[in-house]
């Protein structure tokens, strides 16, 4: 069972508000060439290349990055050109080439799921990128809503959308539970699909799992790792980070 179904993935994991224009900015600034691990469906990598970076997409699913390259099919020819697809895990890769920057958007590092694999990715992305090279990534972690709803979120709605494809209707459903000792979250999805009628006609499950971290966890992380801390910020407007949620980090390799 996953989470990211690659039907719906683009109706539903829409991302964070400003933050292609903040990774494409990031990219424009270092430069090419960039890698990105975690590419998903190219959300933030096919504007990456359409800005004119070279970059380098990083995918461990193989029918989320079949997504892909039917976009990068459909593409502007110089998309295409600036574009590499690599089905690999974040965890070990080896592209035997430097990067100026490494990015890991949309909480993808939250999937590794235990500290030592995090330290494993890091390392790993210190490798390839230049002497000098930036990385940058954005994390969560849920403190204000453990606050407000404890560590257990019944089975609600969450959204919906229209499937362009069938014309039916999706409601995704979603129940949520925190286990503090190991900062994990797991949540349970349900997609149920309804004709023009108003009948169910399918129900998908999928089931998502991340490792919250918090702010000091993280900053001693990336220094373990060879790296020097040069912003964190709260959104992805720049805001001061206020303590909690959103932390999107700017580290230098060093």
């Amino acid at each position: 069972m996953q989470a990211y179904h690659p039907r719906f993935y683009d109706h539903y994991f829409t991302g964070v508000e400003g933050d292609v224009e903040f990774y494409v900015d990031a990219a424009l600034e270092a430069g090419s060439p960039v890698l990105e691990l975690g590419c998903g469906t190219g959300r933030v990598l096919l504007p990456t290349a359409a800005a004119g970076v070279e970059v380098v997409g990083l995918e461990v699913d193989e029918a989320i990055l079949g997504v892909t390259r039917r976009k990068l099919a459909n593409s502007d020819p110089l998309v295409r050109e600036m574009t590499r697809l690599v089905r690999a895990d974040m965890e070990e890769f080896d592209l035997n080439r430097r990067f100026r920057l490494v990015t890991i958007p949309y909480r993808s590092f939250q999937h590794l799921l235990t500290p030592t694999d995090q330290h494993h990715v890091l390392e790993c992305v210190h490798r390839h990128l230049e002497d000098g090279g930036v990385l940058v990534l954005d994390i969560f972690d849920p403190l204000m809503d453990i606050a407000g709803r404890g560590f257990t979120a019944p089975l609600q709605k969450d959204t919906d959308f229209a499937d362009p494809e069938t014309g039916h209707s999706v409601t995704v459903w979603y129940s949520r539970q925190y286990d503090p000792e190991v900062q994990l979250l797991e949540q349970e999805l349900i997609f149920e699909e309804t004709d023009r009628t108003g009948e169910v006609v399918s129900r998908t499950y999928g089931r998502l799992q991340l490792r919250y971290i918090f702010r000091y966890e993280m900053e001693y992380l990336l220094e373990r790792c060879g790296f020097a801390v040069e912003a964190l910020y709260g959104d992805f407007h720049r805001s001061v980070f206020p303590g909690y949620g959103e932390q999107i980090w700017v580290a230098r390799k060093v």
